[in-house]
C-alpha cells in the first residue's frame, strides 16, 4: 500500500472516532434512570470512619465497612449498608449511646433507619442494653422501636419480650409482651 491510501485511511478513522466521541452524551438525569431501573447504586463507599462536630466537639461517630447510595430513588431513596455499621453519639457531658448491626438501610426522606441481625444498643451512663434482631430507629423523633423479639438489660432487670419502644437515649422505653423478674419501686 502507498504511504496516501495509508494515510486516507487513518484520516477516515480519526474522522469517523470524533464523530463517535461526540455523538456520544451522558445525561445525568438518564444514568440516574439507568442506574434505578437496573437497581444499581450511584455510589459506593468503603472502610467509613465519619466524624461530625458541632461547635468543634465530636458529637457522633460512625463506622462502616460498606455504604452503597441509592439517593437516584425517585420515590424513597436511601443508603445501604449491607455489611453492618456502628453509630456512637456523644452528648456533651462525654457519655455516648452506641447502635450497631449487622446490616442497616436508612431512607432519606423519611429519615427512618431499618437495622437488623445482632442490634445492640447501649447506653452507657445508664448503663443499660438492648438486644434484638430488627429495629427501626426514627431519627426525626429520636425513637428505637420493633415488634421482634429482644432482650432489654437494665442495671436490677433482664427483660425478654416480644414488641418494645424506647427513646433513642433508651431513658424512657414501653414493653409490649414481657417476661423475666422486673423489680418495681414503691
Amino acid at each position: 500500500m502507498t504511504k496516501s491510501v495509508v494515510k486516507n485511511i487513518l484520516n477516515i478513522a480519526v474522522v469517523l472516532s470524533t464523530a463517535m466521541f461526540f455523538s456520544c452524551k451522558n445525561d445525568p438525569t438518564e444514568v440516574r434512570d439507568f442506574l434505578a431501573d437496573k437497581n444499581l447504586p450511584i455510589g459506593e463507599s468503603y472502610n467509613i470512619d465519619h466524624k461530625h462536630t458541632d461547635s468543634g466537639r465530636i458529637d457522633v461517630k460512625m463506622k462502616a465497612p460498606i455504604m452503597l447510595d441509592f439517593d437516584n430513588r425517585k420515590v424513597h431513596p436511601y443508603s445501604e449498608f449491607p455489611k453492618g455499621l456502628k453509630i456512637t453519639s456523644i452528648d456533651k457531658n462525654y457519655d455516648s449511646i452506641t447502635v450497631e448491626g449487622d446490616y442497616a438501610k436508612s431512607y432519606k426522606l423519611t429519615q427512618v433507619a431499618e437495622i437488623r441481625e445482632n442490634v445492640v444498643i447501649i447506653n452507657y451512663k445508664e448503663k443499660t442494653k438492648l438486644v434484638t434482631d430488627e429495629i427501626y430507629w426514627d431519627q426525626k423523633t429520636h425513637y428505637f422501636f420493633t415488634e421482634k423479639r429482644f432482650v432489654f438489660y437494665t442495671l436490677t432487670d433482664t427483660i425478654y419480650g416480644t414488641g418494645f419502644e424506647a427513646s433513642e437515649d433508651l431513658k424512657k422505653w414501653w414493653v409490649k409482651n414481657q417476661s423475666g423478674v422486673i423489680e418495681i419501686k414503691d
